[in-house]
């Protein structure tokens, strides 16, 4: 961002009284502490909360009573369902859908957690690293348990491209062991950075309108109103890449594809 649009920016969220970086801030509901550790309530646990409760009360009202011709809590639990099964069948085969649950779950997860954070006074799990770093880090330690456990020692073998010089495997092989390792922060990266961004535009956009008033506040209420479907399809989409990334990483495990 340049100085000019910075100040912009400043501008706008100091006429408004709106800070596009409020809404990002942890905010604690009820104190804790275990062991001289600080383990207090936050807004993000309760949206977390939130989220998963919300999930599992679709499913469970969708699945509850199941007829031939299935009404609209069911549609979407039908949907859902067969739109993960397919994702993980189509990426990771067959084998991978003993996972289905784990993907499942983390799909809703992000999913619910995106789209709670588009209604005004709510929070954003998923725009702060330490959440979509935390769900990388047990996709990335639970694939590299699976290949280990399925292939043992020659898990290894994904680090050693196939049909390449011995030559060149003293560059390629620290190269494909960085590029494993970095699977993590780049899947951790991708999802809260996208998010952060886009609630950080309409937080700003939102401070134009609020700052120009009536007459001067149509054009960025326009883009607001873009920005905002805009976000809704980003929303779905980082969830969906999060889980087909996930699929990937554990078909490499299972299979061994290089």
């Amino acid at each position: 961002m340049s100085a000019d649009t910075g100040t912009v920016v400043e501008t706008a969220a100091e006429g408004s009284g709106i800070d596009p970086m409020h809404q990002f801030v942890i905010q604690t509901k009820i104190p804790l502490e275990l062991f001289g550790i600080d383990v207090s309530f936050t807004n993000s646990a309760m949206f977390m909360v939130i989220a998963v409760i919300l999930v599992s009360g679709l499913m469970i009202a969708g699945s509850r009573k199941a007829t031939l011709v299935p009404g609209r809590l069911q549609s979407v639990t039908e949907l859902s369902y067969e739109f993960v099964a397919n994702m993980v069948r189509d990426n990771a085969g067959t084998e991978g859908l003993k996972y289905f649950p784990f993907i499942f779950t983390l799909f809703m997860f992000i999913l619910a957690s995106n789209m709670i954070g588009m209604f005004p006074y709510t929070f954003t799990v998923t725009s702060h690293i330490i959440v979509t770093f935390a769900l990388a880090a047990i996709v990335f330690l639970g694939v590299t348990a699976i290949g280990f456990a399925k292939n043992g020692i020659g898990y290894l073998g994904l680090f050693v491209p196939s049909g390449v010089p011995k030559v060149m495997l003293i560059i390629l092989v620290p190269i494909e062991v960085i590029s494993y390792l970095t699977r993590p922060v780049s899947l951790s990266v991708r999802l809260f950075a996208n998010m952060m961004a886009g609630h950080t535009m309409l937080k700003v956009f939102a401070g134009f309108v609020v700052s120009l008033g009536v007459i001067g506040g149509w054009l960025p209420l326009g883009f607001m109103v873009a920005l905002t479907g805009l976000e809704v399809m980003i929303a779905f989409l980082q969830a969906y890449v999060f889980a087909i990334l996930s699929c990937i990483y554990l078909n490499d495990a299972l299979h061994m594809h290089h």
